[in-house]
């Protein structure tokens, strides 16, 4: 049996405590509470404690429903340390994609603000399975305890108790901004393994200070030693962050490290480079969540210190990190190339893992020794093989069977993007394979198309979609206009399409390309804001 002890992620907190016991853990800007390693520690072993003594098992599944913040971190490690089962569903799905996940998930348990167990009492099917109730907050017409209570029962002695390696840490759900929401049953082991990548590829040192802006990338904060400033914000939005918030808690708070969404990071870069201001203690910027533009990236030489590293790593919620690249090689090296429709290069592969380009498909390939192997430089889909990917999805074995290839006694994991590997082993992303165009002549890729139409100046970013039936689409561009008057009379209109498309017919992947449509706002993905909605898209495409 291997023990919780050399397992469980909750330990790198424990190493913390011990080591720099006194130094601030978490500091919340929007309350200004705080808690040092040593308080974080103890809160969390006092809630762990609490909550077995309130009824909740080893290995029971609980749906975590507050926003981020210290208690959502405490209880996070509470949950780890007790050997229950987080549960985490992004609160931008909305309600009826949510109530399902839930459904899906089967939960024991719900820590939850009042706002969520008052929606259970209207709309209690998916509910059902709930045996534990725990509100953050004041507790009104329903049943069970709060967190005082469970502070109140628990001890700050409280021991890491023995777990069995398959035993999930927590439960991740896909933001289902190309497909159903799924859940991902994440292991210690996965999570111990992501930590080391952070220490070990981006050189984070304890002692730094961060500003993560994306919930997950907090819980690694506090597991990595650094100190962890929460910034305020609405973290279901960050595309709609105020630059002025963020950017004066680099500053103020000598923040050296940050994740943030691309458009989080277009938003303040934007207002630095308007406004002249530097944000000269930054180390290192982790860019994720979406294709990060190489006209981002230029911004920053004019922000950040020399020897800030940025770095835009590629990955999903099923295996996270997959490969990474820093700022300079992109705009010395692949940025040009990317403009001229080559896809973008998101890097070479973390250390331990292995990328392979197959040939398409749209079934399940149930053996490696089926899947067709392809050269360099041919476009295909990635997969890949590493010792922090991901099994399987909750409950759906159907999407399981989808997403993963038997190989001997591994698997190699489908990403469900298409792309290609240089001569260097690098990657390149040329989209989702959902969502590249088949016509009766040939195959569009997104990212390629896209990037040869957003070089006009007066556009802010395309989307590639078909129209009809596969295998007979109709290529359609749309284009969401950087300059307003562009696309306002159908005159101005007319005359920006006609520009357009003689873009397109410069290169040969986009001469097919005869149709554009201009719409005034891209729907985005719900968690990083910044993932184009093309289904959506596709669908209001076919009403025009």
């Amino acid at each position: 049996m291997n023990t919780i002890e050399t397992l469980n992620i909750a330990k790198s907190l424990q190493r913390w405590a011990k080591e720099r016991p006194n130094s601030i853990a978490i500091l919340e800007m929007r309350s200004g509470q705080k808690k040092t390693f040593k308080e974080l520690e103890q809160e969390s072993n006092r809630l762990a404690s609490g909550l077995i003594q309130y009824g909740m098992k080893p290995c029971e599944r609980i749906l975590l429903m507050i926003p981020y913040g210290i208690d959502f971190i405490t209880l996070t490690f509470a949950m780890f340390k007790a050997d229950l089962t987080p549960v985490l569903i992004d609160p931008g799905l909305g309600k009826k994609k949510m109530l399902k996940c839930i459904q899906e998930v089967h939960p024991q348990g719900l820590i939850a603000i009042p706002i969520v167990h008052a929606i259970k009492k209207f709309f209690p099917s998916p509910f059902k399975s709930i045996k534990h109730n725990v509100t953050v907050g004041k507790r009104w017409f329903w049943r069970g305890a709060t967190l005082d209570n469970l502070r109140d029962l628990g001890k700050i002695d409280f021991k890491l108790a023995p777990t069995e390696k398959q035993n999930p840490a927590a439960i991740l759900f896909t933001s289902g901004s190309t497909g159903p929401a799924k859940g991902v049953p994440y292991y210690h082991d996965i999570f111990n393994h992501q930590v080391k990548i952070l220490q070990n590829q981006f050189k984070i040192e304890p002692g730094e200070t961060d500003l993560p802006t994306f919930p997950l990338f907090g819980l690694f904060s506090s597991g990595l030693g650094m100190t962890n400033i929460i910034p305020d914000m609405d973290f279901t939005r960050p595309g709609q962050v105020d630059p002025k918030k963020i950017i004066a808690t680099i500053n103020d708070f000598k923040i050296t490290n940050s994740f943030g969404s691309p458009a989080l990071w277009d938003t303040v870069s934007q207002y630095c480079l308007n406004h002249d201001i530097k944000l000269s203690s930054l180390r290192r910027i982790l860019m994720a969540g979406a294709p990060v533009p190489g006209s981002i990236l230029k911004r920053f030489e004019n922000i950040v210190h020399e020897d800030c590293k940025i770095y835009t790593p590629y990955g999903a919620t099923e295996v996270l990190p997959v490969t990474f690249i820093e700022r300079r090689e992109i705009l010395e090296e692949t940025y040009d190339l990317s403009n001229n429709g080559q896809g973008i290069c998101v890097g070479r592969p973390i250390t331990g893992l292995e990328i392979k380009i197959i040939e398409i498909s749209d079934f399940p390939i149930l053996k490696w020794e089926d899947a067709k192997k392809l050269g360099s430089n041919t476009v295909g889909e990635i997969v890949i093989k590493a010792p922090w990917a991901t099994q399987s999805y909750f409950n759906r074995e159907d999407l399981t069977q989808l997403a993963k290839i038997e190989d001997e006694n591994s698997f190699w994991h489908r990403m469900g993007d298409l792309g290609r590997l240089d001569e260097q082993n690098r990657l390149w992303f040329y989209g989702r394979k959902n969502q590249r165009v088949i016509t009766e002549t040939e195959t569009l890729y997104t990212i390629p198309c896209e990037s040869i139409f957003n070089q006009h100046p007066d556009v802010k970013r395309s989307a590639l979609v078909g129209k009809g039936p596969k295998k007979k689409q109709q290529p359609i561009i749309i284009i969401e206009p950087s300059n307003a008057k562009r696309g306002g009379s159908p005159k101005a209109r007319k005359k920006f399409a006609e520009e357009l498309l003689k873009y397109g017919a410069a290169l040969p992947m986009t001469k097919s390309i005869q149709r554009v449509l201009f719409h005034s706002n891209f729907p985005v993905d719900v968690r990083h804001n910044a993932k184009i909605y093309r289904e959506k898209l596709s669908f209001w495409a076919k009403n025009q």
